[in-house]
């Protein structure tokens, strides 16, 4: 790699940018704990990883190509936010929660909101160049250990979201009415996520 201190911060501050995936950690932690929280964060990974091989295998290229098709994506994935985004503001305290229980469905609503945002591959695409040295360049062990760096980095960031989360969370349980009130945030946050998708195009 040309500079891996630099590719290391870049991922960083990447991560810190506020984002559909920081509001899923965020929402999952507070309703399903820490265990909603890191398998939220490990749904994070695995769309990260996924559209970073996608990127790699030229898939970007493909999406940049066929505006059609890179347009479909992106009112799919907007879409799900906003539906999301619609179910947290409408919900009421007797309703089913609008992210399940169980680790494996806040996994898959992590997932589906990373992968549901197709500027994401485009960015990997245009990300990775700027630190693969061409002299050097060994290839697959090349594109692993970024990869392999990325999911580290993501589960360390998303551990300490989820931890902090979880503090402050406990501390708002006995206030239903900011509870809600915050669940509306996210909620329209997650819809205005999905218009700038759109409006972006």
């Amino acid at each position: 790699m040309a500079d891996y201190g630099a590719f290391v911060v870049t991922v960083i501050v990447f991560l810190a940018i506020p984002g559909p995936g920081n509001l899923a950690l965020i929402t999952s932690t507070g309703k399903g704990g820490l265990r909603g929280g890191f398998a939220a964060t490990l749904g994070v990974i695995a769309g990260d990883q996924l559209l970073m091989w996608l990127a790699v295998a030229g898939v970007a290229a493909l999406l940049q190509a066929a505006p059609v098709v890179f347009g479909a994506v992106q009112w799919v994935g907007a879409a799900y936010l906003a539906y999301i985004g619609w179910r947290l503001i409408t919900s009421r305290p007797g309703d089913a929660p609008v992210l399940q229980i169980l680790p494996r469905h806040y996994f898959r609503q992590a997932c589906m909101i990373t992968l549901l945002n197709p500027k994401a591959i485009v960015f990997y695409m245009a990300f990775f160049p700027l630190f693969v040295d061409p002299a050097r360049h060994q290839g697959l062990p090349t594109f692993g250990l970024m990869a392999a760096t990325i999911a580290v980095l993501t589960f360390l960031y998303g551990a300490i979201v989820v931890l902090l989360t979880h503090r402050l969370a406990d501390r708002l349980r006995a206030s239903p009415r900011i509870t809600k009130a915050l669940e509306r945030l996210a909620g329209a946050l997650l819809i205005g996520f999905g218009v700038k998708l759109v409006l972006s195009r």
